[in-house]
């Protein structure tokens, strides 16, 4: 096949997006579709361009292989609602003659990532000029997360967002998505179920693998806890992945401050993005909290293996709307993992037996799950080895993406006719 990835976020982003569409780009060119990327320069979580990357220039790159167009994009040091907008729609604008310059070429499949759905009108355009398929990948809903969030307020622009997205989103060939939870709410939103399609975001089980949390790297370098100064017998607790608004990374620090007197108990947050500066105000006074940042793919199972306990904080107004991507690896690692997430959503449903979780926003809560788990090592261990059977039998990466292809090339030879949506035009 010749498969239009177009996708704001791209490697070499190590976190999120990027990660993802780059390993589904690669992975398909290795079994020998033909695969070009649309995307912004790299920018997440730092929100700001990565050295060697212009915000303001076009550039065309070859990627192991694969054609790889960036168009300019403003990138906000602070990303908040109205900046946030202005940065997607940047994109949008930017990518849209690049888009259009795949004309000669005619893939057989546009696959949009959304964020943003600012890109879609085009990508409908363009399918359907060239009489081609298109495909909308939904990481997160951006419109239900802007108003749930509070980002974006006004029931009157509430709905008049919402009816635009539910015709958008009827006039895909495929609409998939990474979660149950997510998926059940584009049948909400009157996708019909023959065109809907579970995508999760998977992990390589092959290199993220359960070791000892104390482990030195293949090497023989020296480990992360001896770089921190952390004994080999205390327990680590990790957060590691982007630090933004979405993740309610405060409570980290009040759980932080309310253990204080366990002197066995380390936190360890790695990762960039516009919550880190202030994390680290609130964690001044804290003798053993760490900080680090994002660190190689390929030191990324040493990082997750120094942990005895994975940390996931969610706000309870992201729930089901988002589905954390670092997850994965941390059921992969083999470690229990704790999560703040309430009764019956997604989030809960996967890691109920394999971590525990609490109630979003309570810190009492979560320090009290992060004492009892650093208390009890066969706890935690019974609970990591339920975490890596569900990453070996329900997130392989090879698995989900064979998925994907079989999926990708029934869409692409099935006759094309525009899809009939449910609902009426906005």
């Amino acid at each position: 096949m010749k498969i239009l990835l177009y996708s704001m976020n791209f490697t070499p982003e190590l976190v999120g997006i990027g990660k993802y569409s780059g390993e589904m780009a690669q992975w398909l060119h290795a079994k020998g579709h033909d695969v070009r990327v649309i995307a912004s320069p790299p920018f997440f979580p730092q929100w700001a361009p990565f050295e060697g990357y212009s915000a303001w220039a076009y550039r065309k790159t070859d990627w192991n292989g694969i054609t790889v167009w960036r168009a300019p994009t403003w990138v906000p040091a602070r990303p908040r609602a109205i900046a946030r907008l202005a940065h997607l729609f940047s994109f949008m604008v930017s990518s849209m003659p690049l888009l259009l310059a795949q004309i000669r070429w005619k893939p057989d499949l546009v696959f949009v990532v959304e964020p943003p759905l600012f890109c879609a009108p085009s990508v409908l355009f363009f399918s359907r000029m060239l009489g081609i398929k298109s495909w909308l990948h939904i990481q997160d809903y951006e419109v239900d997360a802007a108003f749930g969030m509070g980002l974006v307020r006004g029931a009157r622009v509430r709905r008049f967002a919402l009816s635009v997205e539910r015709w958008l989103l009827g006039r895909f060939n495929r609409v998939s998505t990474i979660s149950a939870a997510m998926l059940d709410k584009a049948r909400d939103k009157g996708i019909d179920e023959s065109r809907l399609v579970l995508l999760p975001n998977w992990v390589d089980v092959r290199s993220i693998f359960p070791q000892p949390s104390g482990a030195s790297d293949a090497g023989g370098a020296t480990g992360y806890r001896n770089m921190l100064g952390i004994p080999a017998d205390e327990v680590v607790v990790l957060y590691a992945g982007s630090l933004g608004a979405k993740q309610g990374i405060e409570l980290l620090a009040d759980a932080a401050h309310r253990l204080v007197a366990a002197a066995h108990i380390h936190f360890v947050f790695c990762g960039n993005g516009p919550s880190r500066e202030p994390l680290r105000a609130a964690c001044a006074n804290l003798p053993r909290v760490h900080f680090i940042d994002l660190q190689p793919a390929e030191r990324l199972n040493e990082l997750l293996g120094m942990a005895d306990i994975h940390v996931l904080p969610q706000r309870a107004d992201a729930a089901d709307l988002v589905m954390p991507s670092k997850l994965a690896g941390m059921l992969a690692s083999g470690k229990a993992v704790i999560v703040t997430a309430h009764a019956g959503t997604e989030l809960s449903n996967v890691v109920s037996g394999r971590g525990m979780v609490v109630a979003p926003g309570d810190a009492d809560a979560l320090a009290d799950a992060i004492a009892q788990l650093a208390m009890s090592r066969p706890q935690r261990e019974a609970m990591g080895a339920a975490a890596r059977s569900f990453a070996e039998t329900e997130l392989d990466r090879n698995a989900i993406l064979q998925r994907l292809e079989r999926e990708l090339m029934r869409c692409v030879a099935e006759p094309l006719a525009v899809p009939a949506p449910t609902g009426s035009r906005p």
